[in-house]
C-alpha cells in the first residue's frame, strides 16, 4: 500500500527541527512536498538513520575521488535510452513548445491579485509510481503552496489498470472523461464524467479504470 507525503507533512516535521525526512520505497512524495522540503532545507532519505560512529583515525587514507567520464564526453547512448524511455511513456509531448521555456510542465497566466489560469491542453504528466511498472498512471500537480494555496490540485489519468492506494490527506476527484472504479471494503464503486468522489484521510482503497480515465483532483 502506497503512502503519500504532502507539503503539510514536511512542514510539520520541519517545525520539530528535523532536517531529514525518512521514507521507504512504498512512499510517494508530491511535488509540493518536495518544494516545501527545499524551502526549509530538508532532504528525503530512504536509508535508515545510522548509529553515531567514532571518527576515522587521522592516518586513514582519503577516499579516491570519482573518475570523470573519459575526455569529459557525455554518454550519447545513455541520453538516447533516457529520451526513448520518456517518449515511450508519452512524457516528451510539448517539450519543444513554450512550456519547456517556462520552467513549468504547463502554460499558465497570472494576475497580481493571485489569479492563475492553467491551460489544460499544455499540461505534461509525470509517472505515478504504483509499484507496478506496467501500470499506466500519470499525474501533474498544477496548484500548490507556491500559489499561496493551502491545498494541492492537479490532473491524474489511469488507463486499463488497478492499484492500491492509502490516502494520507483528504482527497477529492472530479471525473472529466472515462470511468473510475474504486474498491472499498470489498465493494466496487463506479464514477463517470461529471461525478465527484471524496476520500477522507486514512482511507484504504483500490483505484482503477477499464478504459482511460482523466480526473481533476484536490488534496488537503
Amino acid at each position: 500500500m502506497k503512502r503519500l507525503i504532502c507539503a503539510k507533512d514536511v512542514e510539520t516535521l520541519g517545525k520539530q527541527g528535523q532536517k531529514v525526512f525518512y521514507i521507504d520505497e512504498d512512499t510517494l512524495v508530491t511535488p509540493s512536498a518536495k518544494d516545501a522540503a527545499r524551502a526549509c532545507g530538508m532532504t528525503f532519505s530512504t536509508e535508515t538513520p545510522a548509529p553515531v560512529c567514532c571518527a576515522a583515525p587521522a592516518s586513514a587514507p582519503a577516499a579516491e575521488p570519482a573518475k570523470a567520464c573519459s575526455d569529459g564526453e557525455i554518454d550519447k547512448d545513455m541520453i538516447y535510452n533516457v529520451l526513448k524511455a520518456l517518449a515511450d511513456k508519452g512524457l516528451l509531448q510539448g517539450v519543444l513548445d513554450g512550456t519547456a521555456c517556462s520552467g513549468k510542465p504547463y502554460t499558465a497566466e497570472h494576475d497580481a491579485c493571485g489569479l492563475k489560469i492553467v491551460r489544460g491542453n499544455t499540461v505534461q504528466y509525470d509517472v505515478l509510481d504504483t509499484g507496478n511498472p506496467s501500470d499506466k498512471v500519470f499525474y501533474q500537480e498544477i496548484i500548490n503552496k507556491e500559489d499561496g494555496c493551502s491545498m494541492n490540485a492537479g490532473f491524474i489519468t489511469i488507463e486499463n489498470c488497478q492499484f492500491d492506494w492509502e490516502c494520507a490527506c483528504e482527497e477529492l476527484y472530479h471525473i472529466i472523461e472515462g470511468t473510475l472504479t474504486v474498491t472499498a471494503n470489498g465493494k466496487v464503486y463506479t464514477a463517470q464524467p461529471g461525478d465527484s468522489v471524496f476520500f477522507p484521510n486514512g482511507a484504504k482503497v483500490a483505484f482503477g479504470s477499464p478504459n482511460k480515465m482523466k480526473a481533476f483532483y484536490a488534496t488537503y
